[in-house]
């Protein structure tokens, strides 16, 4: 097992895309979809050509361990920008090694360095590992709005 000390995190580049594409199809299987690894990194493929999301990679020895993603976005009330950590996935044979809380670390730097007002998170209910995460490290869970969601009726 690869001490923590050894585990690098930084901004991923599209050098990374089959690496992030593995890690991103098993983060898929973790929120219940099946695994397509061809859509995981079609996916990934065209967020890195359009510039939409900012992702970041925890690798040891050559290994991808974990990813973050993160989409920015605006405030219009702080008129600042946001960001949406939309993806955060450790690899389950490297967690319980403080990969997580690295990952989230790179996220925040990257967002205050950017001038960000603030990173969004949404974590399922029942995820209570990751929400002790969040929580430890002074993420704000929100009180004061509910969320809503608006699907396509399928017509």
């Amino acid at each position: 097992m690869t001490a923590v000390q050894d585990v690098q995190v930084r901004q991923a580049v599209f050098a990374d895309l089959e690496a992030l594409a593995l890690l991103f199809d098993a983060y898929r299987q973790f929120q219940g979809r099946r695994s397509d690894l061809f859509a995981a990194h079609a996916f990934l493929r065209a967020r890195f050509g359009h510039g939409e999301s900012i992702v970041f990679l925890a690798q040891a020895s050559g290994h991808a361990l974990g990813f973050a993603q993160l989409y920015p976005s605006y405030s219009s009330v702080s008129l600042k920008r946001i960001f949406v950590l939309n993806d955060l996935f450790v690899d389950p044979g490297a967690r319980g090694r403080g990969i997580a809380s690295r990952l989230l670390k790179a996220v925040e730097a990257h967002a205050w360095t950017n001038d960000a007002a603030r990173v969004t998170l949404s974590v399922a209910r029942d995820n209570d590992v990751a929400r002790a995460i969040y929580e430890a490290k002074g993420w704000l869970r929100e009180e004061g709005f509910c969320m809503y969601h608006r699907f396509p009726s399928g017509d």
